[in-house]
């Protein structure tokens, strides 16, 4: 197998409420959007992140996903400049981002903040100075 991921995949209680978040509020446009099924974004070349309502999932996977308390992931976003990460996280508060974090400068050298979309998925929005970090700016 290659070292390489293609899809990756949050279920969602709402996917109504996640278009309105992400692609009203934060402006992205899905390549894919099958009203209460699945909505898909292109987030890389070759990476693409699906939003797949938890009524499909669980019939195709067989079992209703847990929930309760803070999923145990969190989706990076990083930035070339600490204005950058503030930009996003006060566009992320204007969509309707729960929980959205004030950014700071981290122990690891960087800064970033957190917010949680509507289904409490954490994203970090971050500015990485270092070289892995610089490696992945468009």
């Amino acid at each position: 197998m290659d070292q390489r991921v293609s899809f990756i995949t949050l279920v969602v209680t709402d996917l109504a409420a996640s278009r309105r978040f992400y692609v009203e509020g934060l402006g992205w446009e899905a390549e894919v959007d099958m009203p209460d099924e699945v909505l898909m974004f292109r987030v890389a070349d070759k990476v693409v992140l699906s939003l797949w309502d938890e009524r499909g999932f669980s019939a195709e996977v067989g079992h209703r996903p847990a929930r309760g308390g803070v999923p145990p992931v969190t989706l990076s976003h990083n930035l070339a400049t600490t204005q950058g990460v503030d930009t996003v996280l006060e566009q992320a508060r204007a969509a309707g981002a729960s929980q959205v974090g004030e950014a700071s400068e981290r122990d690891w050298g960087g800064y970033s903040g957190y917010f949680a979309d509507p289904d409490g998925f954490r994203w970090e929005v971050a500015h990485n100075p270092g070289e892995i970090g610089q490696s992945v700016l468009p």
